[in-house]
């Protein structure tokens, strides 16, 4: 029995305003989640919150110096979900991103890969001791960046192949990459997005979501539809916002996906702008409290997960708030902690409890 109660001393170490911090947000999503789409995705948002609070619990039992022992298996695991979902072939909203596992919800094996990706990587840079500027083992780390992002783009899933990039550069950032590396890539970025778009390698709807964002006004009434009423939206709620269950762009059905994707629409237009950068202001003390958490870590090990983590969680929030009000293009990147869905919750709180993780055993602690 006392296998599974967590020590009384890594209790102590653990971080409370993170806790508080990342619960307060997904409550507050709830409650947008209700006014954009009502109760009962309300009470499937609260059980993803507990089943999320139990897998947690169990990740926080576990030495995270021992889970990165089992990271190759995780790591081929995650692979080998990402393969039955292209085999399945089970399409949501033009994107092959879902997995049917028997009775069970159907899940998204992309969100949950991200800590699958940033656990690999911070293993392997940490038996490499932190020495990623050697040819042999910047490519054994872009091989294992590589796969996974091929595969999800190909589901397409552009937004989370980013997330992946996104978590594999913070990670070799912090860990030292030589800055000319860095600056030869981001060259090659540029000519190779042109070569995407000519070669026509994006799927139409994809493309068409770039062009409305680089030219909004000539698609209102088509694939700039959602974009054009989410900033109606969220304009219309001003300064302290049209008051909860008030919002008639989100609960008049006017803004698709307002329970997920842009469930900052609805916080824009319910709470207005007051309420959207408290909301901000929350996501800046998670990300305050993971930075600290690495820079207190014992070790690159502990150091890396956390970065990772952050590179993950920076982007998605930067990019999810910039798409709802005509600052990035359209992706289907939701809100962490804050969207509707099982995957994303419960993804998001175990990329969290692994950074607890790391706080709670900054110590070394004799049993």
């Amino acid at each position: 029995m006392k296998k599974w109660i967590i020590d009384s001393r890594l209790l102590r170490q653990l971080d409370i305003p993170l806790i508080i911090t990342a619960l307060f947000i997904s409550f507050f999503g709830v409650m947008n989640i209700y006014s954009a789409a009502g109760i009962s995705y309300l009470r499937t948002q609260i059980i993803f919150i507990i089943i999320s609070m139990m897998i947690c619990y169990i990740l926080l039992l576990i030495d995270y110096n021992v889970m990165s022992n089992f990271s190759e298996v995780i790591y081929w695991i995650g692979i080998a979900l990402l393969l039955a979902t292209d085999i399945q072939n089970m399409a949501v909203k033009g994107a092959n991103s879902w997995l049917k596992l028997g009775p069970l919800p159907s899940i998204e094996p992309a969100e949950f890969f991200r800590m699958a990706l940033a656990l690999i990587l911070a293993k392997k840079i940490n038996d490499m001791e932190g020495n990623v500027n050697e040819p042999k083992n910047l490519l054994k780390i872009l091989f294992y960046t590589a796969i996974p992002t091929i595969m999800i783009i190909k589901q397409p899933n552009l937004g989370m192949a980013i997330i992946c990039l996104c978590i594999a550069f913070g990670i070799l950032f912090i860990s030292g990459l030589n800055l000319k590396i860095i600056f030869g890539a981001i060259a090659l970025v540029i000519p190779a997005c042109i070569i995407v778009w000519k070669a026509h390698i994006l799927k139409a709807y994809q493309m068409a979501r770039i062009t409305s964002f680089l030219h909004p006004e000539t698609t209102q009434q088509s694939t700039g539809y959602q974009l054009t009423n989410s900033k109606i939206g969220i304009g219309s709620g001003g300064l302290l916002g049209k008051g909860f269950l008030h919002g008639t762009q989100v609960s008049g059905g006017y803004v698709p996906e307002a329970h997920t994707d842009f469930i900052f629409a609805a916080v824009g237009e319910q709470w207005g702008l007051i309420g959207s950068i408290a909301l901000l202001c929350l996501y800046a003390i998670v990300l305050y409290r993971i930075i600290k958490i690495a820079k207190n870590s014992k070790d690159i090990l502990g150091k890396l997960i956390c970065i990772g983590t952050f590179a993950g969680l920076t982007f998605s929030i930067y990019q999810n708030v910039a798409m709802t009000i005509g600052l990035a293009p359209i992706s289907g990147i939701t809100l962490p902690l804050m969207s509707a869905g099982g995957s994303s919750i419960i993804a998001n709180f175990m990329a969290l409890a692994l950074v607890l993780n790391v706080g709670m055993r900054k110590k070394k602690i004799n049993f």
